[in-house]
């Protein structure tokens, strides 16, 4: 499969992996289309810079108008909401995809508290609507975001895919795994070859200002307090994104066929006899938050003023990605310290933001 005769839909472009996706694809050969509502779930104007990187400026940008960018125009973009179901039908129609990277979704475990419709609407309504237009439209491969938020109240470390997912603790997990077995049964039904990545806390430049990253640095910049949860005893396989990128970019070429000796008497939830994988993409080393706003602190030449918190609810105590099969199917080989990926998103952010 040569890049330059292969189409690819990525969805969020807007967002922080969508961004960074796209702009590895395009800058290997690939076709993109980049799909996003740009939603206000958090700063707006960080979603159009991200878009003003790959060429689209924000004045060209109206619902369901696909506009090109780039210099040589192979990459394209369009607004839309996924749950739109008839445009997302007629994208399909019109564009060829071969490949679909389905990474828009409604984000954070604990806005999910407060807007849980948001979830229901996006992340399973939208998911179903890309769902139906693969059907519709066969592709080679659709590669999906899943999370780590999955594993719920499962403490057996590390987290793994073969391990039971049937308890989470907040409504965002639960559209994830939601959209594992939608995957599942398209997969099983149409024969359409889905791959469905459990991210773990992902960071770096361009990175979402909701996460404990972006917050942290920008508070301990302006000398406030941070907020650190459960008395800083949370651990998080926090994975940079030049890593999570290059791992997509391997399974692209690679969709996934029945997995070879599934035995239905003892099923592994992470294969089937469909063509349907599961995977977590992770660091496989997780880091204490203490420890991670250390690296800030040493980034940033600046401590930080902490106020200890108890737990919050829909948060899990620790995160840690098992990458064996990940590692094993596509030389999957994470190697980003934390160090180096703070000290890169410090850097963006002085820049970004004129510090």
């Amino acid at each position: 499969m040569e890049p330059s005769g292969v189409h690819v839909l990525v969805t969020g472009t807007a967002g922080f992996i969508g961004y960074h996706l796209a702009k590895r694809l395009v800058s290997r050969g690939y076709r993109v289309t980049g799909l996003d509502s740009i939603n206000d779930y958090y700063d707006v104007e960080l979603k159009y810079a991200r878009l003003e990187q790959a060429g689209i400026s924000s004045e060209q940008i109206f619902y369901n108008r696909q506009v090109s960018g780039g210099p040589d125009k192979r990459y394209q973009f369009i607004q839309l909401q996924l749950e739109d179901r008839e445009a997302i039908f007629d994208l399909f129609a019109r564009s060829n995809f071969d490949v679909v990277v389905n990474l828009a979704a409604q984000a954070g475990v604990r806005y999910s508290l407060t807007n849980p419709q948001a979830y229901v609407d996006c992340n399973i309504t939208g998911f179903l609507s890309i769902l139906e237009a693969c059907r519709r439209h066969p592709v080679r491969n659709l590669i999906y975001a899943s999370s780590s938020s999955v594993y719920g109240l499962n403490k057996k470390m590390p987290f793994s895919v073969g391990s039971n997912v049937d308890h989470p603790v907040s409504l965002y997990a639960a559209s994830k795994k939601s959209n594992e077995l939608m995957a599942h049964t398209y997969s099983h039904l149409f024969g359409i070859p889905t791959i469905g990545l459990r991210f773990f806390t992902v960071y770096g430049p361009w990175g979402r200002p909701d996460m404990a990253l972006f917050i942290f640095t920008r508070a301990i910049f302006e000398g406030r307090p941070i907020e650190v949860f459960n008395h800083g005893k949370m651990e998080r396989d926090f994975t940079y994104i030049d890593d999570i990128v290059t791992g997509i970019e391997k399974m692209i070429p690679q969709p996934p066929g029945p997995k070879h000796g599934w035995d239905p008497e003892h099923p592994d939830p992470s294969g089937s006899t469909a063509p349907y994988r599961l995977y977590n993409i992770g660091h496989n080393h997780p880091v204490r938050l203490t420890d991670f706003i250390g690296a800030i602190e040493k980034a940033l030449g600046k401590k930080a003023i902490k106020k200890m918190m108890p737990i919050q609810p829909g948060d899990v105590e620790k995160t840690w990605a098992d990458v064996t099969s990940l590692a094993e199917d596509f030389n999957y080989n994470p190697s980003t310290s934390v160090e180096e990926g703070i000290g890169h998103f410090v850097e963006w952010y002085r820049s970004y933001y004129g510090i």
